[in-house]
């Protein structure tokens, strides 16, 4: 008698009083790699196979549960009324033999290695064989090996299989290295579909407007003959009216294959009309008249005069690179201030007005970066401290702020061609410490005070009306805050209410026309800057009510959190900021 047979006779009670008396055994783990992995040797030993995958003439024996099991493409085949669910052989056209082997194998056993060799195909294969998870990892691997060399050809893979992520990611790497990516191969053989799509982008990070004219006629020249044709199509992408007048009176109006084309004339007058009817120019508005802008670009933040720990007015500048997080001392600049209106144009950064510790101030002068020196330009026609500037459509406007005596409503509106001030339109009200941005083509101040009644109004210019008008009030009124725009909204920080001082922050959307709040800053800060930079916005320095503050912190939208960063080295509050993007040069890609 077996031993089976004596166990099988044998019976016997356990005595227990718990009705949930149960052990539970859990191997699944290692049950399902043993399985898989004793499959795949069945597999390689062609032991137990039922379907065989022909491909480039070469065969691939498997077994149809694991393939449907593991491979949504071979799930449908194998269990619909698909012709193929019945035989024992099964052709593919669309993929290698080396690229299925591989993906057959990471059916049976989980594992498959992407090269630089093989992503390409591995990803076509995943795609066809309706593998997501492989595909989102070549994905993975393909956007952090995005260079100067490949990013266009990246971009036309992904975009061909509707990788969606990738071709944003590549975007975003094209525009932020579009000076070295323009010079390669790539670029000289893409289409003019294609070209048209690059040169239109808002986000190209160039020196200035002629990189673009520069691109797109290196492209045609490429092939002469046959793109010369495209020539209006191309000059249409470049925002003509942003060149310097002498680059497009010498290199573009005389440029052979515009003389001989009506519509590249038509465009090269239109821009010639900007830069000669200034008056004109609030109707000429469209995408050609608007500056690029690279949010993904690092900027060097320059944090200008301010105050001592005494109290005293400064001259002294301090540059921040957010690519080291470090401060350094640059040149200071020639006068003491504090309390100065600070705008960024053509990479330099201006300082106008300000307080001295005694006087109210007309001065104004300009920051060079490349020759790291200070250069003084045509005073203000009015002295100011407190101010409200930016620049737009290419003039500084200097708006409100306190000569000593009152607030002021005055516009005063610098053109650096020129080198001379003009009288613009006057705000409807006196505002001293106000926030300032330029948004959509419109220049918006905020808050501030009149020296009796501190605001929550906001009033915006519209060139095309040549006026002020009123627009929503921030949900809480402040004197002495931060106003900076990020991704289409104008964001307000800090201040002081007339009561406190304010860590709270809101941001306003143009296209709903409201204010929301914004999780606040760790700190209070009156007298603060804020600005954008690189998909982020700093705080920097200020004063909370007892002290001047040295502190920075940065705040991102998608974790809708601030978080402190390296203070400033030689200043305490009160300090202007401007922010040059970093050099396309120093860009590593």
């Amino acid at each position: 008698m077996s031993t089976d047979s004596k166990v099988s006779g044998l019976r016997f009670t356990l005595c227990t009083e718990d009705d949930d008396d149960i052990i539970c055994i859990d191997q699944k783990q290692s049950l399902f790699s043993q399985a898989f992995a004793a499959l795949n040797d069945l597999r390689c030993n062609g032991q137990l196979c039922d379907i065989v995958l022909v491909v480039e003439g070469r065969k691939i024996s498997a077994h149809r549960v694991v393939l449907a099991a593991s491979i949504p493409y071979f799930r449908v085949m194998f269990t619909t009324e698909m012709l193929e669910a019945n035989q024992t052989e099964v052709v593919l056209q669309e993929l290698d033999y080396e690229t299925l082997e591989q993906l057959v194998s990471f059916a049976y056993c989980g594992e498959l290695r992407i090269s630089a060799g093989n992503v390409q195909s591995i990803m076509i294969g995943a795609n066809f064989l309706q593998l997501d998870g492989v595909a989102e990892k070549c994905a993975e691997y393909l956007q952090t090996r995005l260079h100067t060399s490949n990013a266009l050809a990246i971009r036309a893979f992904c975009s061909a299989l509707g990788c969606r992520a990738v071709v944003a990611a590549a975007d975003r790497f094209v525009q932020k290295h579009f000076m070295c990516v323009s010079r390669c191969d790539e670029f000289l053989q893409l289409s003019v579909d294609d070209v048209v799509e690059l040169l239109c982008m808002d986000g190209l990070y160039v020196e200035s407007e002629e990189a673009v004219f520069e691109a797109a006629f290196r492209w045609i020249q490429h092939d002469r003959e046959k793109r010369k044709k495209y020539a209006s199509r191309l000059l249409a992408c470049v925002r003509l009216p942003l060149l310097k007048p002498s680059f497009l009176a010498d290199e573009v109006a005389g440029h052979q294959l515009i003389r001989g084309d009506l519509a590249c004339r038509d465009l090269v007058d239109e821009a010639k009309d900007y830069h000669l009817i200034p008056e004109r120019r609030p109707y000429l508005r469209s995408f050609r008249t608007k500056a690029r802008c690279c949010n993904d670009v690092p900027g060097l933040m320059f944090a200008i005069g301010g105050l001592s720990t005494g109290g005293d007015s400064l001259s002294t500048v301090e540059m921040y690179d957010p690519l080291t997080k470090r401060w350094t001392p640059v040149r200071s600049m020639t006068s003491f201030r504090s309390r100065v209106g600070i705008a960024v144009h053509d990479r330099k950064i201006y300082a106008i007005g300000g307080f001295n510790g005694h006087d109210r101030l007309k001065i104004v002068e300009s920051y060079d970066y490349n020759k790291n020196e200070w250069t003084p330009v045509a005073p203000l026609t009015k002295k100011r401290s407190a101010l409200a500037a930016a620049f737009f459509h290419g003039k500084l406007y200097v708006c409100g702020g306190y000569d000593g005596i009152t607030s002021l409503a005055t516009v005063e509106v610098y053109c650096p061609e020129k080198n001379t001030w003009e009288l613009g339109e006057s705000m409807t009200k006196q505002r001293s410490a106000a926030g300032v941005a330029v948004l959509d083509g419109y220049l918006y101040v905020m808050g501030g005070h009149d020296g009796m009644s501190i605001f929550s109004s906001v009033e915006r210019f519209s060139p095309e009306k040549g006026q002020w008008e009123a627009v929503p009030s921030m949900l809480s009124k402040r004197c002495r805050l931060g106003a900076t725009t990020l991704n289409g909204k104008i964001y307000v920080c800090g201040g002081y209410d007339g009561a406190q001082f304010l860590n709270s922050v809101e941001c306003f959307d143009p296209t709903t026309m409201r204010w929301s709040p914004v999780t606040p800053m760790n700190i209070k800060r009156s007298r603060v800057s804020l600005v954008a930079n690189a998909n982020a916005i700093y705080a920097i320095a200020g004063y909370d009510g007892m002290s001047n503050l040295s502190s920075m912190e940065v705040y991102r939208e998608d974790t809708d959190q601030w978080e402190l960063a390296t203070p400033l080295g030689s200043h305490e509050g009160g300090v202007g900021v401007g922010v040059i993007p970093i050099p396309p040069n120093m860009l590593s890609g």
